[in-house]
């Protein structure tokens, strides 16, 4: 499909198994990226931590650098350079002080402009019993601000994993123009198994975009294992693409006049209105005895 269409184009979504070497998770996503882009994609989004999985915090920080000079910044501007892309790389840890990250989402233009950075808000501070544990506000910062970038075929809204979680940030990204809200994730097995696609569904079908959402699937190297099963799904909450766990590319022709279609099927987000919260008085009604 042609990249000079108004409307329409063709998106791809990066699944990745990422590991702790990050010098290998950039060349296995390059690889995928250009799959991707031999596949006809315009519009191509890799997974949260797309350059590095790894919990242990000390190497966490020793590996991790900041944007300046990073050699893997550098090698997905090249690719989108070199393909004529649009690349969005869903996030990779970059150092933003002595003992602090943020996890960062980059989409980066055909010309290798850097259009878009955003970091991700939400922290995943999570105990989801059986000895599965996460805190990522112990090493991450969280961003102070939501972004939306413009891309030729409408306004593209940025959020990250757990970011998924919090349905005001979608609202808000829709009613500020994005046709498209990309949700670039690491879910993890247990909480992808019981809320991934009902989330997903219900974040395309308040807002009436097109849920963009590369994951990382299966057993990671440091012992982790995530969901998989990136989708692309429509504003009326069809899906249009699904992976399964293992790497690889999904692909999915997209028009973004479908948005105007469901908004105007449906107008919500044009129908809010103000109101109060009152807690009604719980104590039961005492007995009324008749005379």
């Amino acid at each position: 499909m042609s990249s000079r269409t108004k409307t329409a184009f063709r998106a791809a979504l990066v699944q990745m198994r990422a590991g702790r070497d990050v010098e290998r998770n950039v060349a296995d996503a390059v690889a995928l990226i250009n799959e991707a882009a031999e596949r006809g994609a315009n519009y191509i989004q890799t997974p949260e931590c797309t350059t590095l999985m790894e919990l242990e915090p000390e190497r966490l920080m020793a590996v991790t650098k900041p944007e300046d000079g990073n050699a893997a910044l550098a090698a997905f501007i090249d690719a989108a350079r070199a393909r004529k892309v649009w690349l969005h790389i869903g996030s990779m840890a970059v150092k933003v002080g002595e003992r602090k990250l943020a996890n960062r989402a980059y989409v980066i233009a055909p010309d290798g402009t850097v259009a878009a950075r955003y970091d991700k808000i939400h922290m995943f501070d999570v105990d989801l019993g059986g000895g599965e544990s996460y805190s990522e506000s112990v090493n991450y910062q969280a961003g102070p601000s939501a972004i939306l970038t413009e891309i030729p075929w409408g306004r593209l809204g940025l959020t990250i994993c757990y970011d998924l979680r919090f349905p005001a940030l979608h609202r808000a990204l829709a009613k500020a123009g994005a046709k498209f809200i990309a949700a670039p994730a690491a879910f993890t097995r247990t909480t992808g198994e019981a809320h991934w696609h009902t989330l997903l569904k219900a974040r395309a079908i308040e807002t009436g975009t097109f849920i963009l959402a590369a994951g990382q699937g299966g057993r990671h190297e440091n012992g982790r294992e995530t969901f998989g099963h990136s989708l692309i799904i429509s504003p009326w909450g069809e899906v249009l693409a699904e992976a399964g766990v293992d790497p690889g590319v999904v692909i999915a022709d997209i028009d973004s006049a479908y948005v105007d279609q469901v908004r105007s099927r449906i107008p919500s987000l044009t129908h809010d209105r103000d109101f109060n919260i009152v807690v009604a008085n719980l104590k039961a009604p005492s007995p009324v005895h008749g005379s």
